[in-house]
């Protein structure tokens, strides 16, 4: 299936979510959302199948059930492959991820048990700074203290704080997201964040995601 590209009316139907989040809206531009942001993100991750096995799409609706922002539809369409590579399509433009998102308690102490390792730890210290270097922000929830039980002199401290680790990077809306080098940039910057997946899945399992 050849990538079709994002275009301005991706980017005006989230323009115009942002501004009405609502049931009526979404009625009256749900066909926008199915031509120009729905089959376009299929689309794109249908082309990177071959590299990286198939991607699942998101919803576009929020739980809403215990949350005070009762605004029911997501402001932007991603997709997952491989238990941790991540795009999205919103406003602003295309944004790439990858790495170990929100782990529960169990998938917590690995991590922390494999950063703790000297092995294991040095491997991921080596990744998340080829990442930086790359030119990617590395990003999660983080400990504003050191874990329980953690020494306060430890080499990978920083990394022992984190709750949840990933490197990310994203482009302002461009009329080159409507060609297929938008598939070139996500594939680049897949293959590039990869290994930061390889290793939380090695030594977390794989993450169970929503969709």
């Amino acid at each position: 299936m050849a990538f079709s590209g994002f275009t301005e009316e991706t980017f005006a139907f989230y323009e115009g979510l942002l501004a009405d989040n609502s049931k009526s809206y979404w009625t009256a531009h749900k066909d926008d959302y199915q031509r120009y942001v729905r089959e376009p993100v299929a689309e794109l991750c249908a082309e990177l199948e071959p590299e990286f096995g198939p991607a699942k799409l998101f919803r576009p609706y929020r739980d809403v059930r215990f949350a005070a922002d009762k605004t029911p539809y997501k402001t932007h369409q991603g997709a997952h492959a491989q238990g941790g590579l991540y795009v999205q399509i919103d406003a602003d433009g295309l944004m790439v991820a990858g790495g170990m998102f929100a782990p529960d308690a169990e998938r917590l102490r690995r991590y922390r048990a494999a950063v703790d390792a000297d092995a294991t730890g040095k491997e991921l210290e080596a990744i998340v700074d080829a990442l930086r270097a790359a030119g990617l922000e590395i990003a999660g929830d983080r400990l504003k203290t050191r874990p329980r039980g953690s020494r306060p002199d430890h080499p990978r401290l920083d990394l022992l704080r984190h709750r949840s680790l990933y490197a990310h990077e994203g482009w302002p809306a461009d009329p080159w997201m409507g060609t297929p080098e938008a598939v070139d940039r996500v594939r680049a910057s897949w293959r590039r964040l990869l290994p930061l997946v390889q290793w939380g899945n090695e030594h977390l399992g794989p993450p169970g995601f929503a969709r």
